[in-house]
């Protein structure tokens, strides 16, 4: 069928105040930009009229300014789930202008089709091509694409030409079952490929293609410093360890990593380190990092659900398909996340710790227990699922204000149970097989800097020291009561709490 070509103005005009639309990306790789860039201007138009004009938003990931940027500034949005990184979303959410629901990426998808969120009225999916027959070809991302586009009453496709066709055939597009009828998802090693390259869809419910030029808004990261190299280091260090020693197979497993400039470094320091044979990667994006890594032989197979690259390096990627092939593939966030497969495979989970408890407790989501950083993301899925679960992050922030390790952490996202190595740059805590005192040893001993050692220790006294696990309950938020006090969490007096 002939499909109508229409401006991203006239595809906004479709979207009507009330309507959950369903957003194509991971990261900003892959989203949809022309069209909610005219969103925010129909929002503004409306606004000025004095007529009510929100929706809610459902995405894989993070997307970037031209979604998440814009239209909290047009105050366009009344409801997003589940994970950003926009500081003027943040902005929204932190001061209640938002409703903003933080869930698991491997389980965005499935309750969208539950039905938890409503209905989803419109997609819109940025497409490197689109066939008469209504095969939709994904750029950079996979996301929850299939399943917006399956149960979405229209589709609008942005057909973004600075997106390579050479793009189509790097994707590995599956939707599994719902329950009681989900079967097995039959990964068996990353490079496994169990679906088909494109989203196949009704050709009717595709309503208008909007065709762009526009390329990612890629994010860039701060170089690595000494003190990341050192986390990076130490993660490296670590697992060369524990591979020597039997834990890991000689032919290691395959890594998940976070996104930031600790993830690179940690990975830079696994490429380096010879002593860890050549290993595969089952994660949630592929940074530059990884690129580079695969190039020099050092990364075998990268699995995931973005390219979230600079684009210089997204170029290089498509004009070296022909290399890139057989090294890459690009899933749907609930296979690159499925806790399934992730414990099948045998996985490594890196990710980045806000603050840690004495018992291995992390927060990776509120700063002071409050206000939302960017969300919990892909970690827990991981984290809960993995051989072995690493939080790496800075022993301090703030110029040694912060302390990130604190006795209990503000906000709780993974459990001690879940929770096996804690890496700072001071070291290395293994908490694996040690009962809740003897990780607080570990973590203060290994972990805290020296100008929290003593305080963390004087913490410590306060408790009765007999418990299963020992807090002085109401000393246990002393130190982020003094932050907010003062401005320096070393500054606590535990003599106010005896």
């Amino acid at each position: 069928m002939a499909f109508n070509y229409i401006s991203a103005a006239e595809a906004a005009s479709l979207i009507k105040h009330g309507y959950n639309i369903g957003l194509s990306g991971f990261t900003p790789a892959g989203t949809a930009k022309a069209v909610t860039h005219a969103l925010a201007t129909l929002a503004e138009e409306e606004h000025a009229k004095g007529n009510p004009f929100q929706i809610g938003i459902f995405t894989g990931a993070s997307t970037g300014d031209a979604c998440d940027g814009i239209l909290s500034r047009a105050k366009a949005i009344r409801y997003r789930a589940p994970y950003t990184t926009n500081s003027d979303f943040r902005k929204a959410v932190n001061g209640g202008q938002i409703a903003y629901n933080d869930i698991h990426l491997s389980q965005m998808a499935q309750e969208v089709r539950y039905g938890f969120m409503g209905k989803v009225n419109m997609a819109i999916i940025e497409a490197c091509e689109v066939t008469e027959d209504g095969k939709i070809y994904l750029t950079a991302a996979g996301g929850i694409s299939p399943t917006v586009c399956r149960l979405a009453d229209q589709i609008i496709v942005e057909l973004n030409a600075a997106h390579s066709k050479r793009a189509m055939g790097l994707h590995d597009v599956y939707e599994p079952l719902d329950p009681p009828y989900r079967r097995e998802i039959p990964i068996y090693k990353p490079s496994d490929r169990i679906g088909t390259p494109y989203i196949q869809v009704d050709p009717k419910k595709i309503v208008g293609i909007v065709e762009t030029n526009w390329p990612d808004e890629a994010r860039s990261f701060a170089d690595a410093d000494p003190l990341t190299d050192k986390i990076g280091q130490n993660v490296a260090d670590f697992l060369a360890a524990d591979m020597k020693r039997g834990i890991i197979p000689p032919t290691f497993l395959p890594l998940q990593s976070g996104v930031g400039n600790i993830a690179n470094a940690v990975l830079g320091a696994l490429g380096r380190d010879k002593t860890i044979p050549a290993f595969e990667m089952y994660t949630e994006v592929i940074q530059n990092s990884v690129i580079g890594l695969i190039r020099e032989g050092r990364v075998k197979f990268g699995s995931a659900c973005s390219l979230t690259v600079t684009n210089d390096c997204l170029e290089e990627i498509y004009n070296d398909m022909d290399f890139f092939r057989d090294k890459l593939v690009l899933r749907p966030s609930e296979i690159s996340n499925n806790p399934e497969v992730v414990r099948r495979l045998g996985v490594i989970s890196i990710n980045t710790a806000i603050e840690t408890d004495l018992y291995g407790n992390v927060n990776s989501t509120h700063i002071g227990g409050t206000k939302m950083m960017n969300g919990i993301g892909g970690s827990g899925d991981f984290t809960r699922n993995a051989y072995i679960s690493i939080f790496t992050c800075p022993s301090v922030a703030k110029e040694g204000k912060i302390s990130a390790i604190v006795p209990m952490v503000s906000h709780h996202d993974h459990t001690e149970h879940d929770v096996n190595i804690i890496i700072t740059e001071q070291g290395v805590a293994d908490l694996r097989g040690k009962s809740p005192k003897e990780r607080a040893q570990a973590i203060i001993e290994n972990c805290a800097h020296p100008d929290y050692k003593n305080i963390l220790w004087d913490y410590i006294k306060l408790t009765d020291g007999k418990s299963q696990t020992p807090q002085a309950v109401r000393a246990a938020l002393g130190m982020h009561a003094e932050l907010l006090k003062s401005g320096d969490m070393k500054n606590v007096d535990w003599s106010l709490y005896k």
